[in-house]
């Protein structure tokens, strides 16, 4: 064996060894979380590395709502999605007006709206909580999922404006043109051309948005005070409280609430990806 084979054999070897280990770093906490779920309450704390006696058990409660903190489970899950989907559909909306404004209407100094609004990532999100809890306060729309959407979209659109703008570089000023001779106005060059075109951004950024507000806690916490208005989230967060919690239930709960988004995730990957990657490399 040559030393160029011998090497290329030594660098297999490393790269599935290494590959090994990132990829049971990152099973071994899913696999404990559905390990616990698969347990009676009494076994959770068990040093077992499989469940001693699997059950469906936990599932069942939670799908039937027979825990006292799950008792609206599917209630908080419309919620959840309600939240979720408004703030993709109003992020779309915000970022693409927005960024068709700037990019394909060419106002002046329009860059400087964009780094603007950019710069919103400077302060952590954690260090408003406080701040836009009050302005909700003064507006009476504490306790009203309004407000947790209106936050989510605060912190989602500017990056939204950024990869719609960044994409649009790719699309051809002279289709506008075309169009414009042809007697298109702004608003038919937006719908017919524009928005068409930038499908793969839109999914990406629409599944971004969805996913950021899908496992929101700090504001929903905040926000959101207790009734019927109240996330899956904030639900699960609760279970922490007690000095004996059902850790089987929670981690039920969470999977069955990890569901959708991992299915979303699955359904667009590729268009997400093109989406974003696209939006990173146009200038």
């Amino acid at each position: 064996m040559t030393a160029r084979r011998r090497s290329r054999a030594l660098n297999r070897v490393g790269v599935w060894l290494l590959s090994s280990v990132l990829l049971i770093w990152t099973l071994l906490p899913i696999y404990n979380i559905i390990r616990v779920s698969m347990q009676e309450k009494e076994e959770v704390l068990s040093t077992s590395v499989f469940p001693v006696a699997p059950s469906p058990h936990a599932f069942e409660v939670v799908f039937r709502q027979t825990f006292w903190l799950l008792e609206t489970f599917w209630n908080q899950m419309g919620n959840s999605f309600f939240i979720g989907i408004a703030v993709a559909l109003l992020t779309l909306t915000i970022g693409t007006l927005t960024s068709f404004t700037i990019s394909r209407m060419r106002i002046r100094n329009g860059w400087m709206l964009t780094n603007a609004a950019l710069l919103t990532y400077v302060i952590p999100m954690s260090f408003l909580a406080i701040p836009f809890y009050g302005i909700m306060g003064k507006y009476g729309l504490t306790n009203n999922p309004i407000a947790v959407i209106a936050v989510e979209v605060t912190f989602a659109t500017p990056y939204a404006i950024f990869i719609f703008q960044q994409y649009s570089a790719s699309i051809p000023f002279e289709l506008d043109e075309a169009a414009r001779i042809d007697g298109a106005s702004p608003p038919q060059i937006f719908f017919r051309i524009y928005l068409p075109l930038m499908a793969p951004a839109l999914v990406a950024i629409g599944t971004y948005a969805l996913l950021l507000s899908w496992n929101e806690y700090l504001y929903a916490f905040l926000l959101l005070s207790g009734g019927k208005v109240v996330t899956v989230p904030v639900t699960l967060g609760k279970f922490l409280v007690g000095d004996e919690a059902p850790w089987n239930y929670l981690m039920a709960a969470a999977i069955i609430y990890a569901i959708p988004p991992l299915l979303i995730y699955y359904g667009v990957r590729r268009k997400m990806h093109g989406g974003l990657t696209m939006g990173g490399v146009k200038g």
